[in-house]
């Protein structure tokens, strides 16, 4: 059973992460974006724009402070 649907991207979702502490996931897509989400009401908190590439790749430091992305764009 789905518990949750996460809506927010136009394009496909290539990379989610959970932060270290579980109460935000982000998610990335070929959209261009990287999405914040509260993990336990399913609702974006916020959308982080600046690749001009498909985004592959999204994770956090271990001490969940820093976010790292990958794209497309090399960046």
């Amino acid at each position: 059973d789905t518990l949750c649907t996460l809506e927010g991207h136009t394009s496909t979702v290539s990379s989610v992460s959970f932060a270290p502490d579980s109460k935000t996931l982000a998610s990335g897509s070929s959209d261009k974006t990287v999405k914040l989400w509260d993990a336990a009401s399913g609702s974006q908190m916020c959308s982080l724009e600046g690749h001009t590439g498909y985004v592959r790749s999204v994770a956090f430091a271990p001490d969940g402070k820093t976010l790292a992305s990958g794209s497309d764009d090399k960046t």
